[in-house]
C-alpha cells in the first residue's frame, strides 16, 4: 500500500485546489491518505510553511504550491498503486 501525506492549512485556496486533483488520483488505488495541518506540528510549520499544499509518497516529497492529477497518478502506478 502507499501512503500519501498531503500537508495543508486552514484558509489556503490552493490546498482545496490540491484536494481535488488528489481526490481524483487516487480513486480506485490502494492508497492510505493521512492529511496534517501543518500548523498543528511545530516542525512541519518550520520546513513546509510556506510550501503548502504538499504531497508526500511514501514519505518523499512529490509536489507542492500545485498538485498535477496526470503525474500523481503516474507516480502512484509507479509505485504500484
Amino acid at each position: 500500500m502507499v501512503t500519501l501525506t498531503f500537508l495543508t492549512r486552514a484558509d489556503c485556496h490552493l490546498c482545496e485546489t490540491a484536494r481535488k486533483a488528489i481526490a481524483e488520483a487516487v480513486a480506485g488505488r490502494d492508497v492510505n491518505v493521512d492529511e496534517i495541518d501543518i500548523d498543528s506540528d511545530d516542525d512541519l510549520s518550520g520546513q513546509y510553511g510556506w510550501d503548502v499544499p504538499v504531497v508526500l509518497l511514501n514519505g518523499r516529497q512529490h509536489s507542492f504550491h500545485r498538485v498535477d492529477t496526470d503525474r500523481l497518478s503516474k507516480a502512484l502506478a509507479a509505485l504500484g498503486a
